[in-house]
C-alpha cells in the first residue's frame, strides 16, 4: 500500500506529495517540526509535543495553520490512513510561500503543513536496548544559539551524526567549547553516576526540551531514582557507571561505549534496563 501524506489540506500518495519551490522552509529552513511515536495506534505524549510545537512557532513569530483540535484530527487520520500500529509520525510547519527575501514577508503567507507517518518496530528497539545498546562518538557542538527551538535547520546535527556514523557509532554526543556534554545530534543524553544518580543537562541550559526525556524523568522519579539536572563533562561521562540516550524513536537506549571506550562493563546496565522496561509499560498503558 502506498504511504499517504497530508500536504496543505489534502491527503495524497507520497509519490505525489510536493511543496512549492518558494516555500520558506525549502529556501531558508524557516520552519519547525515535531516527531511523535505511535504505539499500538496511539500517539505517545501528543499533548506535550503540541505544547512544544506551539512554543517553537511562537519563538519564530509564526502562525499555526490550524487550531489544536483540527490538528489532532489530521495527525490521527494520517496514522489511520497509513495503517500504522507501531511507527513514527513527522509533522512540519513552515512560514509558507513568499518571494525569496531574508526578512519575514511583508504580507504574511499562510503557513505550510506537511505530515507523514512510517512504521517502526518498537519491540525491536526495546530488545536492542535490553541486550546490546549503542556506541557514541563525541563531536563539537557547532549548532546555532537557539537549540530550544525545534527548527528544521539541522545541518550541524546532520554533520555531527554523519561523523559519528563514519566513526562506527550510532549517535553523536555533542560537546561544547568548555568540554561539557550538551545533547545528542537527535537525542538527549544521560549518565548514571557510581552512586546511581541519573544526570542530564537542564533544559534551561540551551538544549531542546525532549518530550521522551521528560517522560523518562517522570518514570525514573516514580521508581524512586534520584535525578539531577546539571551539566557534566565528557570525561565525567566516560567514567560513568552507565549512559543512555532518550528520543521518540530510541526510547531509553543504553550507550555502552563512547569514543571506543567502554561505559561500565560495555553492556546495558541495570538502571537503563529498568528504565527501558518502565518506559515500555508507560507506552503500552
Amino acid at each position: 500500500m502506498s504511504r499517504i501524506a497530508y500536504v496543505n489540506g489534502a491527503y495524497v500518495p507520497m509519490s505525489e506529495a510536493c511543496v512549492h519551490i518558494d516555500d520558506r522552509g525549502y529556501q531558508f529552513a524557516d520552519g519547525v517540526y515535531e516527531g511523535v511515536s505511535v504505539r499500538r495506534g496511539k500517539l505517545i505524549d501528543l499533548e506535550p509535543h503540541l505544547d512544544r510545537l506551539w512554543r517553537s512557532l511562537g519563538e519564530l513569530q509564526m502562525m499555526a495553520p490550524m487550531d489544536r483540535g483540527p490538528m489532532r484530527l489530521v495527525l490521527k487520520e494520517v496514522v489511520r490512513r497509513n495503517r500504522i500500529k507501531d511507527g513514527f509520525l513527522y509533522l512540519q510547519i513552515t512560514r509558507g510561500v513568499a518571494p525569496r527575501d531574508h526578512p519575514f514577508p511583508a504580507q504574511t503567507p499562510w503557513p505550510a503543513m506537511v505530515v507523514t507517518a512510517k512504521r517502526l518496530n518498537f519491540d525491536a528497539v526495546m530488545d536492542r536496548a535490553m541486550t546490546q545498546g549503542v556506541a557514541g562518538s563525541s563531536q563539537p557542538d557547532i549548532r546555532w544559539g537557539r537549540c530550544d527551538v525545534k527548527s528544521t535547520s539541522l545541518l550541524p546535527n546532520i554533520l555531527a551524526k554523519q561523523a559519528a556514523r563514519e566513526a562506527g557509532a550510532f549517535e553523536a554526543i555533542m560537546v561544547d567549547r568548555d568540554g561539557y556534554v550538551t545533547e545528542g545530534s537527535s537525542t538527549n543524553i544521560w549518565m548514571v553516576t557510581k552512586d546511581g544518580t541519573l544526570v542530564t543537562r537542564s533544559t534551561d541550559d540551551n538544549i531542546l526540551p525532549g518530550i521522551t526525556r521528560a517522560s523518562v524523568m517522570k518514570v525514573a522519579r516514580d521508581l524512586q531514582m534520584k535525578v539531577e539536572e546539571r551539566a557534566f563533562t565528557l570525561e565525567e561521562a566516560k567514567g560513568a557507571a552507565e549512559m543512555f540516550l532518550t528520543s521518540s524513536t530510541s526510547c531509553a537506549m543504553p550507550i555502552v561505549s563512547l569514543d571506543g571506550q567502554k561505559i561500565g562493563d560495555g553492556t546495558p546496565g541495570p538502571v537503563a534496563k529498568r528504565l527501558v522496561e518502565a518506559y515500555k509499560a508507560f507506552m503500552d498503558a
